[in-house]
C-alpha cells in the first residue's frame, strides 16, 4: 500500500487530554486495559501518546511513552506511535492544565469510521466541522426533559 492510498483510507483523528492532580497520576491499570481493548477490537489506532507535566510555576514538559522505560501492556502501542504533535500543540493542550498537575494526551484514528470517511472523500466531500457534546450536557438535557414530562403528567 502506498503512502497516498493509506492517507486516502485514513479515518477521523481525535485527541483527548486526561489531567491528574499533583501526586495522583496513574497511567496504568484500568485505563490501559480499556485503551488496549479498543485497539485490539479494531475500533481505534493509537497515533500518539504524550505525558505532560506542568510545574507549580506553569512550565510544561512533554515526554513520549518511550521516555518511561518499562511500559508493560503499553509496549505494544509504543512501537506504532507517530510523534505527531509540535511544540506549539503541546503548549496549547497544556494551557488548560492546573499548575502541579500531570496529564496524558492521547491521539487516535477512528478506524470504525475510516470506510465512511474514505467514501466521503472519494465522493468529493470533505469534513468541515466536527465536535463533541459533553456528557454533562446530555445528562442535563435528559433530566430537563424528564422534569417537564413529570410536571406535565
Amino acid at each position: 500500500m502506498t503512502e497516498t492510498s493509506s492517507l486516502d483510507e485514513l479515518g477521523p483523528v481525535d485527541y483527548l487530554v486526561v489531567e491528574f492532580p499533583a501526586g495522583a497520576s496513574n497511567f496504568t491499570g484500568e485505563m490501559v486495559q480499556e485503551l488496549l481493548a479498543l485497539v485490539d477490537s479494531g475500533t481505534i489506532r493509537v497515533i500518539d501518546v504524550l505525558i505532560l507535566t506542568k510545574d507549580p510555576d506553569g512550565a510544561v514538559e512533554a515526554a513520549e511513552l518511550s521516555d518511561f522505560g518499562e511500559l508493560g501492556a503499553l509496549e505494544a502501542l509504543e512501537a506504532q506511535l507517530a510523534e505527531l504533535l509540535a511544540e506549539e500543540d503541546v503548549e496549547h493542550l497544556a494551557a488548560a492544565m492546573d499548575p502541579g498537575s500531570t496529564a496524558g494526551v492521547l491521539i487516535w484514528e477512528n478506524l470504525w469510521a475510516a470506510p465512511f470517511a474514505s467514501a466521503a472523500r472519494r465522493s468529493g466531500g470533505q469534513l468541515i466541522a466536527n465536535g463533541r457534546i459533553p456528557i454533562q450536557a446530555i445528562i442535563a438535557s435528559i433530566e430537563a426533559d424528564e422534569a417537564l414530562t413529570t410536571e406535565g403528567a
